[in-house]
């Protein structure tokens, strides 16, 4: 068994971010002790770099845990995907390292096509497909099924306009009824175009904003500074009445 802190210095990952793997259920120690100290064994290393691989291939949280806690999952075969993808991805970078060299050399015109990520996108596509099978996935398959890349855009925007009416009220406490009532906007907005967003999942979505960094940095682009925090906390009030 390891300690928190044995676990932080053998991964890189910091102590708050497994505090927080802990509290969404991303990754649970296999003890606490009475004095309440967190204790990892093999198989939760073991989970630890499946977590790190999946975020190097930029799967949100909810999306491992999904993906994880399904009870298909394979980790050999997941690997095996994991390979694929990040060989996917060093492919493409490669491939702009060696573009950016010969401009600089003055060789060739700029050409964009190696920024292209759709065979990555495609392959994580079937990385779902594969292992997320949870109802959530699947019912936000469902519910996108269809539509076009056009109108998943404008829904997208739509859900990003909420978080910049949030982010208007940061000067507001976020138990405050105004607020509130914008908190479940988001909740009720997910359920009618996504999933059925139960608290559970709620809470959970309310952690991610602020911990997975695009989606930090892009609500905090839309509502300002700050507002994925505030989002966060009137999620986590919101969760609680």
């Amino acid at each position: 068994m390891k300690t928190v802190n044995e676990i932080s210095k053998l991964s890189g990952v910091s102590v708050r971010t497994l505090h927080h793997y802990d509290h969404i259920g991303l990754l649970k120690p296999a003890k606490v002790t009475e004095a309440g100290y967190r204790l990892y064994d093999e198989e939760n290393i073991s989970r630890l770099f499946s977590i790190l691989l999946f975020r190097e291939l930029r799967f949100s949280l909810s999306e491992i845990k999904e993906i994880l806690d399904d009870e298909n999952f394979d980790m050999k075969k997941a690997l095996s995907e994991q390979i694929r993808l990040l060989e996917t991805e060093r492919e493409r970078i490669e491939g702009i390292i060696t573009h950016a060299k010969r401009l600089l050399k003055g060789e060739g015109t700029m050409n964009f096509d190696m920024f292209d990520e759709k065979k990555l996108e495609e392959y994580k596509k079937e990385a779902k497909e594969k292992w997320g099978n949870a109802p959530a996935y699947a019912e936000s398959e469902e519910k996108t099924k269809g539509k076009s890349n056009k109108e998943l855009f404008a829904t997208g925007e739509e859900l990003m306009d909420i978080f910049s009416q949030l982010g208007k009220m940061k000067d507001l406490d976020p138990s405050e009824k105004e607020v509130q009532e914008k908190t479940e906007e988001i909740k009720n907005f997910i359920t009618k175009n996504f999933y059925n967003c139960t608290n559970e999942i709620f809470y959970g979505l309310g952690q991610m904003y602020v911990y997975d960094e695009r989606f930090r940095n892009n609500i905090d682009a839309k509502g300002g500074n700050g507002t994925a925090e505030f989002v966060k906390k009137a999620i986590e009030i919101y969760c609680k009445k």
